[in-house]
Parts: structure tokens; C-alpha cells; sequence
């Protein structure tokens, strides 16, 4: 069997990275989606075929998705998601960091994705996040918080 051909058997994985955006009171900046039911965070799929690392993905979904130019910060967690009809998905979530006034009153939205935005407490998180997403930024702003390196989620728990 050639390379190319063992490759093609080989399992599958879906990628996607987000930044996690804070203003200077804690709340976590969320976008409304147009294309499904809740929320999100900056963010989405990560263009692997064109050699694109979770890093720039993340960098550059911000940039297309809500206007803003920022270098995402420490990795924050890494979740396995499993889910029917599709194969996992590896999630990435980087440290936006703390937005300026300036830098809020700034965003322009992706008007062919996004309805609106909007900063939201921790406690609503869970509420607006739906499936593994909710628990995914909660963990994220734990280990913010904690000062610790990246957490591995399952499904958006802690693995193991």
C-alpha cells in the first residue's frame, strides 16, 4: 500500500480553535450565530489542509469574525468532543485576553455568521453555551484563573 493510500485509511478528526475575551469587569464576550441555537465564542474551524496551527486559526477567526487584530494569548484547553453523525472534534481555546473600551466599541461583526454579541457573567455561561461548550469556557476561565497550563476536557469535562 502506498502512503497516500494508508493515510486515506486512517481515522478522521475535525479541528476548531477559539479565543476567550474578557472585559476589564470579567464578563466573557459571546457571538451569536446565525447558522444554529446559542451561542459561542470567537472562533470555529481550523483550516489543517492548508497547514493552518489552532494558534492562527484562532487569530484569524477573531480577525474575520468580530474585526479585531489580537495575537490569542496561553492555551487555555484542549477539549475531545464526541458527537453523533460525525467524527470528534478537537477544540482549542486560547486566551484572548482583557479588551479595552476602545477595543469593544470597536467590533464589527461577520454579518454572513453573526447576528450580535454581547458580555455575559460566568454564571450565564453555562445558560447561553449549549452541549460540551458551556462546561468547555468555564474550565478555560478556571484554569485562567488558576494560573495553570491548558486543561484536557472530554466532552468538556476533565479527562481521566
Amino acid at each position: 500500500m502506498d502512503y497516500s493510500a494508508y493515510i486515506a485509511t486512517l481515522p478522521r478528526v475535525l479541528s476548531g480553535a477559539a479565543a476567550l475575551f474578557r472585559d476589564d469587569r470579567g464578563r466573557v464576550l459571546l457571538v451569536e450565530p446565525n447558522y444554529r441555537e446559542g451561542w459561542a465564542l470567537p472562533g470555529g474551524t481550523i483550516e489543517s489542509d492548508g497547514g493552518e496551527t489552532p494558534r492562527q486559526a484562532a487569530a484569524r477567526e477573531t480577525l474575520e469574525e468580530i474585526g479585531l487584530d489580537v495575537e490569542p494569548g496561553a492555551l487555555l484547553a484542549v477539549d475531545w468532543v464526541r458527537g453523533p453523525q460525525r467524527p470528534p472534534i478537537v477544540a482549542y481555546v486560547y486566551d484572548g485576553g482583557v479588551l479595552t473600551e476602545t477595543q469593544l466599541k470597536s467590533i464589527r461583526l461577520q454579518e454572513e455568521e453573526l447576528l450580535s454579541w454581547r458580555l455575559v457573567e460566568r454564571n450565564e455561561v453555562p445558560g447561553l453555551l449549549l452541549g460540551s461548550l458551556g462546561s468547555r469556557v468555564l474550565a478555560a476561565l478556571d484554569a485562567l484563573e488558576a494560573g495553570r497550563g491548558p486543561v484536557e476536557l472530554v466532552d468538556g469535562l476533565p479527562a481521566g
